[in-house]
């Protein structure tokens, strides 16, 4: 049997905290584990239980991580389903995190962009990934 690859997506935030409404409650995801003060670090794991993913924000002692780099540094997930998806968009904009213009108006047109408190964006778009 083949082993399962598991995906992490791992960056800084100078303030976990803020970024907890976006991730949690706008995308739904539970916090999988969260560690203080190791060899100076904060962070915390974000995903959904049983998923080949998940994201890891930290936070470094005594240093600035600042905010995106570009508009341009998307996440994007697909959702097929017209209901699943609305129900996506739904959530983050219950969560108080509006959509933004895309970067790249393609992202426009079946989807929703969302930018997180550090200002690295999600698109929830509404399309089966044609890999």
């Amino acid at each position: 049997m083949a082993a399962v690859v598991t995906l992490r997506v791992a960056r800084p935030t100078d303030d976990i905290e803020a970024l907890l409404p976006f991730y949690r409650e706008g995308l739904g995801f539970d916090v999988l584990y969260r560690f203080t003060n190791h060899n100076g670090f904060d962070g915390i794991m974000l995903g959904s239980k049983g998923a080949p993913y998940h994201f890891e924000f930290t936070k470094a002692h005594g240093h600035v991580a600042g905010q995106a780099p570009t508009q341009d540094n998307l996440l994007i997930f697909y959702l097929p389903a017209v209901e699943e998806w609305q129900a996506a968009v739904d959530r983050m904009e219950a969560a108080g995190v509006p959509a933004v213009p895309a970067f790249n108006a393609y992202w426009d047109k079946q989807g929703r962009t969302f930018e997180d408190p550090d200002g690295y964006r999600v698109v929830i778009q509404n399309a089966a990934w044609k890999g």
